[in-house]
Order: structure tokens, then sequence, then C-alpha cells
């Protein structure tokens, strides 16, 4: 058996031979899905195709327009759940969350499993060890039809995060400072496997939130360590891991590239517009006035993004004449924060909180920014036009320098309320 990376293990197993880093294969699918931002062109594409029957499990989920802000997103819906009706498809509708979530929390992707979503951050569950990437809506429907696709196996860059964490830091922040230094191109269709002492320190969900991101850089996927807190995180979702292994690569497998960060001195980082790779310090910005600032997305809605925002403003209040909305990345994450106290802080501090969903981040509902607003979000991505408005400008930062900006009016380092 040939010394290789967490991607060609996985590829090799699901094409039944053994391929390395530039071969062309074709695998079998575990797992595919869609949202009502692409579902409708798979749907129409398997009619073209008069497929009756899927091969593939598959999942819809209703999330970038949930609810429904217009009557043709409405019609979408509509579609995706008679299609999932007749097809006995998984459907996850309006309130369930965000599809980066809900499909991990359901137990659709789990180490060494190979999933393709309709969806360009379907990379964030390498944090289990799933080989999982985006796909546009044809392919998935070809995967939908055959139960296979073709890729060619991708090189490994492998990322070695040493030091300690800062006060004030975070996932988000070590993530948007990788992308500063290595640029969006700078992994195009690689693997990357982040390893180091700061990677085992980190809670799943700031895990989730680094291969949320490995995309922004270019990825074709991303890969965390299966450890204890990988196991325990599916076991406390009522997924089955008495079957389940950790898949590691070989000790002389083959990258591409090595890097290595130390975090021990990073501050609190912002990227600035209109490109997520626009990086900086946020002592560099900190009189850059905000109109709006937003906690939520696939990249940072979790329970404990929430519990950050939480702690900073409890006792606090939004600034006047500025908006902070709040969307769960799903329902069960919702009802955790409800118990807690964690929403009831965040509404009590000046927050409005909004159903699970992806409406804010995508710029379909929600928050729709004005002419010349400057917002400052938890999202992964910044591109003009991203949340609505194409003459709006967005931050991107972790919960904590969002939570923090949103006391102040202007993006603020959030150390000084920790």
């Amino acid at each position: 058996m040939a010394a290789q990376t967490i991607a060609e293990i996985i590829l090799s197993r699901h094409s039944q031979k053994e391929v390395c880093a530039g071969d062309f294969t074709l695998c079998k699918v575990d797992f595919a899905f869609g949202q009502d931002g692409t579902s409708s062109i798979i749907i129409d594409r398997l009619k073209d195709l008069k497929i009756k029957s899927l091969k593939t499990d598959f999942s819809m989920v209703i999330d970038h327009n949930a609810p429904s802000p217009t009557p043709g997103a409405s019609l979408i819906h509509k579609k995706m759940r008679s299609f999932a009706d007749k097809t006995h498809s998984f459907l996850m509708d309006i309130g369930s969350g965000v599809c980066h979530q809900v499909i991990p929390e359901a137990g659709f992707a789990t180490p060494g499993g190979l999933v393709l979503g309709a969806d360009s951050h379907t990379c964030t569950y390498g944090a289990l060890g799933c080989f999982a990437s985006g796909v546009g809506s044809t392919d998935l429907a070809i995967t939908l039809a055959t139960g296979k696709n073709w890729f060619r196996v991708p090189q490994t860059i492998k990322i070695f995060i040493s030091g300690r964490m800062p006060r004030g830091v975070f996932a988000k922040d070590i993530i948007l400072f990788i992308i500063g230094d290595m640029k969006s191109d700078g992994a195009t269709y690689k693997a990357i496997e982040f390893y180091g002492p700061v990677i085992k320190r980190l809670c799943m969900d700031g895990r989730f939130t680094i291969c949320n991101m490995a995309v922004e850089l270019g990825a074709k996927c991303a890969f965390m360590p299966q450890d204890e807190k990988t196991f325990s995180w599916l076991k406390s979702n009522g997924i089955n891991i008495s079957q389940l292994e950790s898949i590691k690569a070989h000790p002389s497998a083959q990258y591409i590239m090595k890097k290595e960060y130390n975090v021990s001195n990073l501050e609190p980082q912002v990227a600035c517009p209109h490109a997520v790779d626009n990086v900086a310090g946020v002592s560099a910005l900190k009189n850059t006035k905000i109109a709006e600032a937003f906690i939520g997305t696939c990249t940072n809605g979790r329970l404990e993004d929430l519990k950050i925002a939480a702690k900073i403003l409890k006792a606090r209040k939004v600034k006047a004449g500025m908006r902070l909305i709040i969307a769960p990345a799903s329902r069960k994450i919702f009802l955790a924060a409800l118990k807690q106290g964690i929403i009831s802080t965040l509404i009590d501090a000046g927050a409005a909180v909004v159903a699970p969903g992806c409406g804010p981040c995508v710029g379909t509902h929600c928050g729709v920014p004005a002419d010349g607003e400057r917002i400052i979000s938890s999202a992964n991505r910044n591109f003009k036009g991203r949340m609505g408005n194409p003459n709006a400008f967005i931050y991107l930062a972790s919960p904590a320098t969002v939570a923090a900006s949103a006391i102040e009016g202007r993006i603020t380092d959030p150390r000084k309320y920790l």
C-alpha cells in the first residue's frame, strides 16, 4: 500500500483501487445534497435524463430563502417538496437550519465518507474526516443518476498550527490570517490537512469554521484529525460511532507544500472589502464605522459562537442607530441557545434574532444593507453584492469581534470586553 494522504486514502476506497495525486478516478459517492439555490436545476437535469430512481442517498435543504421572501422562491420550495415526496428523498424544510450544519448533525457526513454537495462550502465536513466537496448542480444530478462521479485526485497541502491562541483570538482569526497569507488561489484544487497543538485544543465548532473557509483558499477539500472530540461530537448528535474509524495519512505521505503558522502573537483579524484575502489586524481598522453587524452562517453560527457573543454583550447594548442580526446555524443550536439563556442575553442587548438559515449572508432577505453602508459579519465571503447590495461594504471577523463592534458602532478589538 502506498504512503497516502487522507484524500488519496478515501478516494482509493471509493474507487476500489489504489490512486494517488493526479490520477483520474471514478468513485462511488456516499451522500449528496442540494439547497434551495441549487436544487431546482438538479431536479430539472434529472428530469432531462429521465431518471426515476436515485442511486445515491440525497437530501435537500431549504435554507437560502427560509422562510420564503418571494413568490419565486416559494415556487422553488414547492418544487423541492414535491420531488422529495416522489423520490422519498430527505427534505430539511424551513427552520431546520443551514445545510452545512444540519447535514453533519443528521449523520450524513462521517470519517472516511465521500459527500458531494451543490454548495461551495461543503468542505466544512472535513472537520469530521470526510472527503466533502462542492460541485455544480449538473454534476450533482449525474451523481444521483449513477451513484458515482469522477475525480482528479488532489495534491495535498499540510498546514501545522503551533503556539497558544491569545485571548480574543479564535478559529476564525486563524483561518483569516492563513487566507491573507496564502491568498484566495493559494490552494486551488488542493486538499488541505490541518495539524498541530492549536488544532488539537480547538473544539469541534472551531474545526468546522476552519474547514468551512478552506474553499476561500481555492481548496477542493480540507481535513482535521479525528480524535475523542470528533467521536464525542458525533455521538452527541445521535450517530452510531461503533463502526467508524479515524482516517490518518501515512507518516511518509507526499505533500505538495508544508506550511507552519505560530499564532501566539496573533491579534484578531478582519477581511476587508471586497476580497476574503484582503486581511488586516483589527488594530488597523479601529476607526471604521459600521451600520450593521451579523452573527450566523455555516462558518460561525454555532453554539460556541453565540456563547462568546452573549458573553461580550451581557449587560451591554448595541449602539443606538445600528443593528445586530443573529441567525443560529440550526434549530438544534437555536434550542440549545434558548435553554442556556444565550438568546435572551442577545435580545436584551438589542439584537434581532431571525430563523436559522442563510438569508442575511447570501443577501436574499433578513438584513440587506443600504447603499454605502459598512457591515461586519461572521460569514465566509465579502464579495461585492454578497449580502444583497453591491453598493455596500462587508468586513469579515470572528463573532467576538462582531459583537464588540456592535457595542461601539465601529470595528472594535474584542479583547477589551473579554
